[in-house]
């Protein structure tokens, strides 16, 4: 029963991820608004409901390890995995916004995040409205600066076919609930199984469930990549970064304290987090100015295969 639940959650994320972008790039087109702004907003909020959905549920459950082992898991699954399998599969042209605002949001966010858990191991719930008032600021700003500084893109191949609103809101829909559907398929049955073996939660939260409420993440910037909307892939990722920590943690600790329970959490899942979020910029300048290609796509998936070997 555990691999069905698999096998349907991951058929549904595939489509949920084209559905999700579709309706992203029709609002971007229908809007005027930039799609890397776009992809750091609307698909990164949609591609960040899973983890959301997992972190309130775990903590409510008393679950702690497994709400916050969650999002700092699916952020180093976000630039390690995911990131790397898809620069494996095309490079990516950088664009100036990206050392301007997006990763230094992205690493300020991180940073917050460390500040707040390293002395006490919890995030209280002052602190979580903390994030969550980032987060609106966040928001304000992209879209106050959305025009600025843009560099087209490849030529999408839904430019000259903009949907309707009527269509683009019945896509974000039935993206988003076939994205959340997914992912709960899928880590039901992955947990199921992990949990088969007797693995720690910890252990479960940032590797199983963590890659698992990443898939999103990975349909949608796979989609995006093939369908030659690389802004989005990128944007869609930093900015579900930004939104796990921000609005997955903040919200999660505003309904209930959110405690690490296992210390190596903070020990060392912390540390890979921000490790990832900081080698992101040498790695957008280094060796090719501005391009993420085939050499970062093997670091970076490298790199996470030694998380996951460290970890387990």
């Amino acid at each position: 029963m555990d691999i069905a639940f698999i096998i349907i959650g991951l058929v549904l994320l595939v489509f949920g991820g084209d559905w999700l972008l579709r309706a992203a790039v029709g609002m971007s087109l229908r809007l005027h608004i930039p799609r890397m702004v776009i992809g750091m907003t609307v698909v990164s909020f949609a591609t960040s409901a899973p983890e959301l959905i997992v972190s309130v549920k775990s903590a409510l459950d008393g679950f702690s390890d497994i709400a916050l082992g969650n999002v700092v898991g699916s952020n180093i699954a976000n630039l390690g995995l995911v990131l790397g399998l898809t620069v494996l599969l095309s490079s990516i042209t950088v664009q100036k916004s990206f050392y301007k605002m997006d990763w230094p949001f992205m690493m300020l966010a991180s940073l917050v995040l460390y500040g707040f858990i390293f002395f006490d191991g919890m995030i209280q719930r002052w602190e979580g409205m903390v994030l969550f008032t980032l987060l609106i600021l966040f928001i304000l700003v992209m879209f106050r600066n959305k025009g600025d500084n843009e560099v087209p893109d490849e030529v999408s191949e839904m430019a000259d076919k903009v949907p309707g609103t009527g269509k683009i809101l019945l896509l974000l829909l039935i993206g988003g609930v076939a994205l959340w559907g997914g992912s709960e398929l899928l880590i039901r049955g992955a947990v199921g199984m992990a949990g088969y073996y007797g693995v720690s939660e910890r252990v479960i939260a940032v590797t199983v469930v963590s890659v698992g409420t990443s898939i999103p993440e990975l349909a949608a910037s796979i989609m995006a990549v093939l369908r030659k909307e690389k802004a989005i892939s990128l944007g869609n990722l930093l900015g579900s970064n930004i939104f796990n920590i921000l609005a997955v943690l903040g919200i999660t600790a505003i309904i209930t304290p959110v405690q690490a329970k296992d210390e190596r959490l903070i020990s060392s899942d912390l540390y890979w987090m921000l490790g990832y979020a900081f080698i992101l910029l040498p790695l957008v300048f280094l060796p090719r100015k501005m391009r993420l290609g085939k050499p970062e796509g093997i670091i970076l998936v490298g790199s996470y295969i030694a998380f996951v070997y460290f970890t387990l």
